[in-house]
């Protein structure tokens, strides 16, 4: 999941990327916790370097990032961001610190060494104790920064869900601790909320939209019908040639259906491919296609699809199962029409030919 957000155009921003960062560290978590399940760390010793490190201490610090990349710039640039590493950071050197010694025997601690990495190791206590309520306190008090009411819905609901998860942890490992309790059927229960958020964070965020960059322009596309389109595009016509081209950018919801028209169907493929079937595609008029395609990407309708052409091209040279096929056929294959206009095109969005650039990755 961590990765769909990351390398899809409508969820790929500064704010979503730390959502993903996010799921990547619990994702650690669970893995850490399935290692001690399984009884994984006597027979690889060295897995300790991961499960020492104290993962938690990044999941508030890249919640409170993704909350603060939805707000205004004037606020946060106000932030200094490179705090919530800090408790993370210390925890990580003064660990792998320690198992240097007991896990992987480079070095040996001697004894007042130990004494100061128990002092440290207590304020690393506290650390966990007060950092994470602290910036989870934080980042609701940010949330009120956020303008539409819909987003800000959406993000207290999945900060209240990690929130949970962290409080509940937290509690359920100091009692662990201090009262020497047996926390092995808790921590289970606390493992499942955890894969609990991870699917819930999937399904609200991705299959319902609301991590696009244009909720509601995407949601709204691919649910109303047709004439509602059209009476959105007939708006947007009636405004002046100045305003019309402003409010094109790359949240365009028609631009970012063309970009999975081509990543996902591959659309491009099509050697009769025109300005017409894409509009047809799309529900819109054949100018507002070149529209949208010169603002936004500052090329002309062909060259855009020529350039998925390219790539398509390229990706089957440096595949074994096309090792058979010659430079035509993949330009044919990938929806040129002529070994002429393949040519040009590789060498007008690559600077070489395709024999050269074939050569150039042997």
């Amino acid at each position: 999941m961590g990765f769909v957000i990351l390398r899809s155009s409508l969820f790929n921003n500064n704010s979503n990327r730390y959502l993903a960062y996010l799921l990547f560290t619990l994702s650690i978590l669970l893995l850490n916790y399935v290692f001690e399940l399984e009884n994984t760390y006597p027979s690889y010793p060295y897995l300790h370097f991961i499960d020492d490190v104290e993962w938690s201490l990044l999941l508030p610090a890249f919640l409170f990032l993704f909350i603060v990349n939805r707000i205004d710039d004037t606020v946060k640039s106000k932030q200094k961001i490179y705090l919530c590493f800090i408790p993370f950071v210390y925890s990580a050197v003064l660990n792998i610190t320690n198992d240097l010694d007991h896990v992987s025997g480079i070095y040996k601690i001697p004894e007042p060494g130990i004494v100061i990495i128990q002092i440290l190791s207590l304020i690393h206590l506290f650390l966990v104790v007060t950092f994470i309520p602290f910036l989870l306190i934080y980042s609701y008090f940010m949330i009120r920064h956020l303008k539409d009411p819909e987003e800000k819905k959406w993000v207290v609901t999945v900060l209240t869900l990690f929130s949970l998860l962290l409080f509940t942890w937290l509690t359920t490992a100091l009692t662990g601790i201090f009262l020497q309790y047996d926390i092995s059927f808790t921590m289970s229960v606390v493992a499942l909320f955890g894969t609990f958020i991870i699917h819930w964070t999937a399904y609200m965020g991705i299959y319902k939209y609301k991590l696009a960059k244009n909720r509601n322009a995407v949601y709204n596309f691919l649910n109303t019908d047709p004439s509602v389109s059209n009476t959105a595009l007939q708006t947007t016509e009636n405004s002046t040639p100045e305003e019309y081209k402003e409010s094109i950018t790359a949240d365009n919801l028609y631009f970012q259906k063309l970009e999975l028209l081509c990543k996902e169907q591959h659309i491009y493929t099509d050697s009769t491919l025109n300005r017409e079937k894409v509009a047809e595609k799309l529900g819109i008029s054949a100018g507002y296609v070149s529209q949208i395609i010169n603002t936004i990407t500052g090329d002309n309708f062909a060259h855009y699809i020529n350039q998925y052409r390219v790539e398509a091209v390229k990706e089957m040279i440096l595949n074994a199962d096309y090792e058979n096929y010659n430079l035509l056929a993949m330009g044919l294959e990938s929806g040129f029409t002529s070994k002429a206009t393949f040519y040009k095109a590789f060498k007008k969005v690559t600077g070489q030919t395709p024999n050269e650039y074939k050569n150039s990755c042997k």
